[in-house]
C-alpha cells in the first residue's frame, strides 16, 4: 500500500469506522524497517490526526520516534488530533516511560509549535499538500 491508495480508500479525513484499519496499517508501517519513503507513514498519521481520538497519540508518537528521519518528518502537531490540552491530560493520566517522554516533548514544544494551534487549519494545509478539495 502507499499514500495514493490509502487516500483513495479512506480519504484524508476518514470516517471513524475506518480507525482500526488505519491503526493496523500504521503499526505495520512502523514495524517495516525496510521503508525508506516516509510519506505513507505520515499520511496514516494525518488520517488518525483527522479522526481525533486521543488514544492514537501514542501510536503517532511511535511513528514519530521510529527513526531520525520520521522524527522530523512527522509534525509534532499530529500528536494532538484530539487537541493539545486533551492530549496532555491523557498523557498525564497514563503510566509508563513512553507517556512521560511524550508529555515532556509536548510541553517543550508548546511555546513554539502550539501557539494559536488550530486543527482545522492543519487539516486544510494537509488537503492543500495532497491537492485535495
Amino acid at each position: 500500500m502507499n499514500e495514493e491508495k490509502v487516500l483513495e480508500l479512506y480519504g484524508l479525513d476518514p470516517d471513524t469506522k475506518h480507525r482500526q484499519q488505519i491503526r493496523e496499517l500504521l503499526q505495520q508501517e512502523i514495524e517495516n524497517q525496510e521503508a525508506v519513503d516516509h510519506e505513507y507513514l505520515k499520511t496514516l498519521c494525518i488520517m488518525l490526526f483527522c479522526i481525533g481520538n486521543v488514544e492514537d497519540t501514542v501510536l503517532i508518537w511511535q511513528a514519530k520516534r521510529k527513526n531520525q528521519d520520521t522524527g522530523s518528518y512527522i509534525d509534532v502537531q499530529l500528536l494532538c488530533g484530539a487537541g493539545y490540552e486533551k492530549t496532555v491530560t491523557y498523557l498525564e493520566q497514563k503510566d509508563g516511560d513512553q507517556a512521560r517522554k511524550q508529555l515532556k516533548y509536548l510541553r517543550q514544544c508548546e511555546p513554539y509549535d502550539f501557539v494559536d494551534f488550530s486543527k482545522e487549519e492543519w487539516v486544510s494545509n494537509y488537503k492543500q499538500y495532497y491537492e485535495l478539495p
